[in-house]
C-alpha cells in the first residue's frame, strides 16, 4: 500500500480534457434541474446565509491572476456559476402558491442581454468574472466560459422597473415585485454609526386607570424605506429602525375624502377581530386629508438645502440626491421659485432664488455640487430660513428641503440644540422637511427632531424609485399643508373596554393635557395625506384580559349619560390648526358596533393591506404579542388584499415578507 501511495505521489494529475469539462457542466446543470423541478417542502431545506455561498466561491475566483490562461478557468468556474444558481433556489424556495402560479402562466423566455443594472449583484458578480475569464483563457477555454455566464443570465434574479424577476431557468421566469435598487448601493455599510430615533412599544394599558389615549398625527415614512433597504442588502434592520406608523403609512389608501377644504380631513373607523389574538380586536383608525387639485395649488418657494460634506461623497448619497432634485423641479409649476445652499465646513448660497421656467439655470447649479469638508449644519439652516424669509410667498408654500445623512459636526450638533434652533426658526410660518440619505453615519435620531420641530415631513431615499414617489407623485402631500399641529385623542368606554394598546407613535405620544393646549407642538398633514393608527383593544369580560381588577378601587359609579353612551367603544377627536392659523378646530367622532365587521376578511381590502403592514412592523421590532404570528401569514393576507397597486408598492411589500423570513431564520 505505502509503494502505491509513492508511486502516485510522484505523478501529475492528467490534463483536464473537453469531454470532462462538458461532462461537469452537464453534471451541474442536472444538479440544478433536480433542485429546481423538486417537491419538498418549503422551509425543509436546511437554513443558510445568503452570504456564506458567496464567500467561499466568489473569493478565490476574484483572483484573476491565479486563474488567468490556464484551464483551471474554466473548471472552477462552471461548475461554480451553476452551484450559485443552485444555492440562491434552495435557499430561496418558491411558496406553494406562486409555484401553482408559476405552473399555469405561459413561459417567456429571458433575455441575455440585459443590462449590467438589471441584474442582483450577484449574478451580475458570475456573468462579470465569466466575461473576465472568457478573455483572458485560452481560445479552447472560451465556449466553456460562455456557457458559465449563459448559466449565471439564465439563473440570476433580474430586477425590473415594477419588480423583480425571479429565478429564471430554461425559458421560464416569475415576476415578483421589488424595490429597484442599484447594484452599487446594494450591500450594508462597512462601519455602523447609525442613531434611530425610537422607544420601547406601548404597552397594554387599563381602561379603568387611563381611559385616555393622545398622540401627535404622524406622515413621516422614514422607517419603511430604511427597513426596505437593510432587507435588500440582505440583513435583518436594526429593531431601533423600526416605526410601525411610519411603515403604515408608507402606503396610500383609499378612505374616504372629505368634500371641501372646510374641513380637511374625514375619519373613517373599522372595528375587527385580530388576525394574532382571538381575545382581542382592532380599532383601525384611519383619516383623509384633503386634497387639493393642481390649479388650486398655491405658489411655492423652496430652499434646497444640501449637505456637501466629506461624509456624503457616496454613490447613494450626493449623486443620488442630485437626481431626486431634478425628478422635483420637473414636477414644479413655472411660476414657483427655487433657491440652493449648501453647507460643509461653512455655509454658502449656490442659487439666489429662480423661478422653475428658468428650469435650465436650476438643473446647472445642481450639477454642480461636489462634496467634501465637515459638516456645520446649524450654519447652512441658518443661511436657508434667511433665504426662504427674502422670497416668502404670502399665502403660498414657504418650505426648506433639507438634504444630508445627518453628520452634523461643526457648530450646534446635539439633537436639543438644534431642535431648539428649529423651534425658533419656525415661528416665521417656514416649514422645515428632511430627505435622509446613505448608510454607515445615517443620524436618523436627528432627522426625526429637526422635520418634528420644523412642521416637516421625514423621508429616507434609498434609491431614485423612492425620489419620484415622495417628490414626484406624492409632491401634494409633500410640499403643500393642509393642516398643522394635528393631534388625535381616543377615549374608551369602560363598559365596553378593559384594555388596549395602541400600535406604533411611540415617539409621537402626547399627554392627555396637550390635546387642548395650542401652544404644543404636533404633526403636519399636507394635501391628500392619510394618517393610519391602529388599536389592538380587549373587550371586557375576554379571557385576553392582562391586567388584575384593582384591590382597592372604589366601586364604579355609573356616569349620568351612561344611558346616552351605553353603545360606543370609543370617542374619537381630532385637533387641527389651518396652516397660518394660530387656534385650533375640534372634529369629533363616536365609536360603535355599526363599525365593527364579523371577520377582518369582511372589512376593505385597505383596512386588511394596513393591518399586515403592522403586523409585519411589529416582528421586526421584535414584539412579543406578534411571536406566534408568521411571515407567512401576513404575505398572505398582504397578498390577499393588494387590490389594483398601481405602482408596485403593495406587491414589494409582499416580497419583503417573504424576504425578511428567509433572512431572519424563522421556522414556521
Amino acid at each position: 500500500m505505502t509503494d502505491d501511495f509513492e508511486k502516485l505521489a510522484g505523478k501529475l494529475p492528467p490534463t483536464p480534457s473537453s469531454e470532462a469539462r462538458a461532462r461537469a457542466l452537464a453534471a451541474a446543470m442536472e444538479a440544478y434541474d433536480t433542485a429546481e423541478n423538486s417537491s419538498a417542502t418549503q422551509g425543509s431545506a436546511p437554513s443558510l446565509r445568503p452570504s456564506s455561498i458567496l464567500n467561499r466561491i466568489w473569493s478565490p475566483i476574484m483572483n484573476r491572476k491565479l486563474l488567468a490562461g490556464s484551464a483551471l478557468a474554466t473548471l472552477i468556474v462552471v461548475p461554480a456559476a451553476a452551484f450559485l444558481t443552485l444555492e440562491l433556489v434552495r435557499s430561496n424556495p418558491p411558496s406553494t402558491q406562486e409555484t401553482q402560479i408559476a405552473a399555469r402562466t405561459e413561459p417567456k423566455p429571458v433575455a441575455n442581454n440585459a443590462t449590467p443594472l438589471a441584474r442582483s449583484q450577484p449574478a451580475q458578480g458570475a456573468a462579470k468574472i465569466a466575461e473576465e475569464v472568457e478573455s483572458e483563457a485560452p481560445a479552447a477555454a472560451q465556449t466553456d466560459a460562455m456557457a458559465s455566464r449563459s448559466a449565471a443570465d439564465t439563473a440570476a434574479p433580474m430586477s425590473t422597473l415594477g419588480g423583480t424577476v425571479g429565478f429564471a431557468a430554461r425559458g421560464r421566469m416569475e415576476i415578483m415585485p421589488a424595490p429597484t435598487t442599484p447594484g452599487d448601493i446594494l450591500p450594508p455599510p462597512v462601519e455602523n454609526r447609525e442613531r434611530f430615533a425610537n422607544a420601547d412599544a406601548n404597552p397594554v394599558k387599563s381602561v379603568a386607570t387611563e381611559p385616555v389615549s393622545t398622540f401627535s398625527a404622524d406622515v413621516d415614512t422614514a422607517s419603511y424605506s430604511f427597513v426596505r433597504r437593510s432587507l435588500m442588502a440582505g440583513e435583518m434592520p436594526n429593531p431601533e429602525a423600526v416605526r410601525v406608523e411610519e411603515m403604515v403609512n408608507y402606503f396610500p389608501y383609499d378612505w374616504p375624502r372629505p368634500t371641501s377644504a372646510a374641513e380637511p380631513f374625514k375619519a373613517t373607523v373599522t372595528v375587527t377581530p385580530t388576525p394574532w389574538n382571538a381575545g382581542t380586536r382592532l380599532m383601525h383608525v384611519a383619516i383623509k386629508g384633503y386634497e387639493a387639485v393642481p390649479a388650486e395649488a398655491p405658489k411655492a418657494n423652496l430652499v434646497f438645502l444640501i449637505d456637501v460634506s466629506g461624509s456624503m461623497d457616496e454613490p447613494d448619497k450626493l449623486p443620488l440626491l442630485k437626481n431626486a432634485f431634478r425628478l422635483l423641479v420637473d414636477k414644479l409649476k413655472p411660476e414657483d421659485t427655487v433657491s440652493i445652499v449648501t453647507y460643509a465646513g461653512n455655509a454658502g448660497t449656490v442659487l439666489e432664488p429662480t423661478a422653475v421656467k428658468d428650469k435650465t439655470k436650476i438643473l446647472a447649479a445642481i450639477d454642480t455640487l461636489t462634496s467634501g469638508g465637515s459638516t456645520a449644519g446649524a450654519a447652512g439652516i441658518d443661511a436657508a430660513y434667511a433665504l426662504a424669509e427674502k422670497t416668502r410667498v404670502e399665502g403660498g408654500v414657504n418650505r426648506i428641503l433639507l438634504a444630508t445623512d445627518g453628520d452634523f459636526n461643526v457648530g450646534p450638533s446635539s439633537d436639543e440644540e438644534l431642535k431648539r434652533l428649529i423651534e425658533e426658526k419656525r415661528k416665521s410660518g417656514i416649514f422645515l422637511s428632511v430627505l435622509g440619505f446613505g448608510r454607515g453615519n445615517y443620524n436618523d435620531a436627528l432627522m426625526q427632531a429637526i422635520a418634528q420641530n420644523g412642521n416637516g415631513v421625514a423621508t429616507y431615499i434609498d434609491t431614485l424609485a423612492e425620489a419620484q414617489k415622495t417628490l414626484v407623485e406624492e409632491a401634494g402631500s409633500s410640499l403643500f399643508p393642509i393642516a398643522k399641529d394635528v393631534k388625535l385623542q381616543v377615549e374608551f368606554n369602560p363598559a365596553a373596554i378593559a384594555e388596549y394598546r395602541l400600535i406604533g407613535y411611540e415617539t409621537r405620544a402626547l399627554k392627555r393635557e396637550d390635546f387642548n393646549n395650542d401652544r404644543v407642538d404636533a404633526g403636519d398633514v399636507g394635501s391628500g395625506h392619510s394618517v393610519t393608527a391602529i388599536y389592538e383593544v380587549t373587550p371586557k369580560g375576554s379571557p385576553a384580559v392582562l391586567n388584575d381588577d384593582l384591590r382597592y378601587a372604589t366601586a364604579e359609579k355609573p356616569a349620568a349619560n351612561a344611558t346616552a353612551h351605553s353603545g360606543e367603544l370609543a370617542y374619537l377627536k381630532i385637533r387641527y390648526k389651518k396652516p397660518d392659523g394660530d387656534k385650533s378646530e375640534l372634529i369629533t367622532t363616536p365609536v360603535t358596533e355599526e363599525n365593527a365587521v364579523p371577520s377582518l376578511a369582511e372589512a376593505a381590502a385597505d383596512v386588511q393591506f394596513s393591518t399586515a403592514v403592522a403586523a409585519f412592523g411589529q416582528r421586526l421590532a421584535g414584539n412579543p404579542a406578534l411571536s406566534g404570528y408568521s411571515y407567512t401569514a401576513i404575505a398572505d393576507l398582504a397578498a390577499g388584499s393588494k387590490g389594483a397597486d398601481p405602482f408596485g408598492y403593495r406587491g414589494e411589500f409582499v416580497n419583503l415578507v417573504r424576504l425578511a423570513k428567509g433572512l431572519s431564520g424563522a421556522k414556521e
